[in-house]
């Protein structure tokens, strides 16, 4: 059976905590903060992106190049499958979707997106540059230029999109045959992003642009 979420809040005036409940197990339970007894507010409206049943997938694949954290992959894996890309490569040692906590993560997604894994990023790089698909890596270096001004190429040429270790970043030797080496542009402080929050900006932008 189905459990539609719903809003419970706290009825003490004090507390009024307010909060999802999206499993049934939870129904009835008291307020987390004070103990108090809580009760349903309202449901939550049903999506309005119905899921398809069949997908697009469009001509983009990504390599992950030794992610260390197996939360951001499973991100990455969930943002691959909703804008529709083709492959992962999971090289080094990034986790794969055999890994449970990256199913955690996931949340499903890793069943529907196909996906293999190599143990030397840099070979499989070589190896699929190799079959006329252009190598695009997301790192920011003194030649990399903004997402958002590269030059899409022609719809018959696919694209893999790489990204690198959370604190290194992308393998020199891959950036060195990139054919192309982007950033997304920064307006605040920091210079860079969570890999998996990038990684998930850049293939919505690269979708669009295609």
């Amino acid at each position: 059976m189905i459990f539609s979420p719903v809003v419970y809040q706290c009825e003490s005036p004090a507390c009024a905590f307010r909060f999802p409940v999206t499993e049934a197990r939870f129904v009835g339970m008291a307020c987390p903060v004070c103990g108090g007894v809580t009760v349903v507010k309202r449901p939550y409206p049903p999506s309005h992106h119905p899921i398809q049943e069949q997908g697009i997938v469009f001509r983009l694949s990504i390599l992950l190049d030794n992610i260390r954290s197996v939360h951001n992959v499973g991100s990455i894996v969930r943002a691959a499958d909703g804008v529709g890309v083709r492959h992962i490569y999971f090289c080094g040692i990034t986790a794969t979707p055999d890994n449970r906590k990256l199913k955690k993560t996931a949340l499903g997604a890793e069943q529907s997106v196909a996906w293999s894994y190599h143990r030397n990023g840099l070979a499989t790089a070589v190896t699929l540059r190799s079959q006329a698909i252009q190598l695009w890596a997301l790192e920011s270096t003194p030649v990399s230029i903004p997402l958002t001004s590269a030059p899409i190429p022609p719809a018959d040429i696919p694209i893999l999109l790489i990204v690198g270790n959370e604190v290194a970043g992308v393998d020199p030797a891959i950036l060195d045959i990139a054919d192309q080496i982007v950033h997304l542009p920064m307006n605040g402080r920091k210079s860079s992003l969570n890999v998996s929050t990038a990684l998930t900006a850049a293939a919505y932008l690269m979708q669009a642009g295609m």
